[in-house]
């Protein structure tokens, strides 16, 4: 959807809020599988969402023993895991395409399970819905939002901002 806004060009886009560091692993290209308790993002499936970053932070570190496990060292890490310089919590700052959702199965093989692990940069996934992400990009600026949600929610982004190749 195409809105204007104040003579700005604007498109209107499902958007998933991600606490940090997952926002920056996601458009980083480091994280290519979502998972999550609910199935929310099976609505949105082969649609580019925007990601807003959550204002609070991932408890724990299971995110960076994965990534060390990747064979990732600590600079590598800090690149993966940081936002540019101009945007910060609470904003949109980039898109990425959605794919199919499918709940995890604990039949799935160990060489499986740790790929998986990897691709979500999370443990365990038991009982999760899992989403496959693809073609991250980060927006040329930051946008505001007052309040992230915990689902999927519509932003407002200025067309100028996206890749207009970028949507699926």
């Amino acid at each position: 959807i195409r809105l204007t806004f104040n003579m700005v060009e604007m498109r209107t886009l499902p958007c998933v809020s991600y606490r940090q560091p997952y926002a920056a692993l996601v458009l980083n290209g480091v994280k290519t599988v979502e998972s999550r308790w609910t199935a929310m993002f099976s609505d949105v499936k082969d649609k580019t969402v925007a990601v807003h970053v959550a204002r609070t932070e991932w408890e724990g570190n299971d995110w960076r023993q994965i990534l060390k496990e990747r064979g990732m060292v600590d600079k590598e890490i800090l690149d993966a895991t940081a936002l540019p310089d101009c945007m910060m919590r609470g904003q949109v700052v980039g898109v990425v395409d959605v794919g199919a959702t499918w709940k995890w199965n604990d039949q799935v093989t160990d060489d499986e399970r740790r790929r998986l692990e990897t691709a979500a940069v999370l443990r365990p996934l038991s009982d999760k819905y899992l989403t496959k992400l693809a073609n991250p990009h980060w927006l040329d600026e930051p946008v505001d939002v007052v309040r992230g949600h915990n689902r999927v929610f519509e932003v407002h982004i200025p067309l100028h901002l996206l890749r207009t190749d970028h949507f699926c």
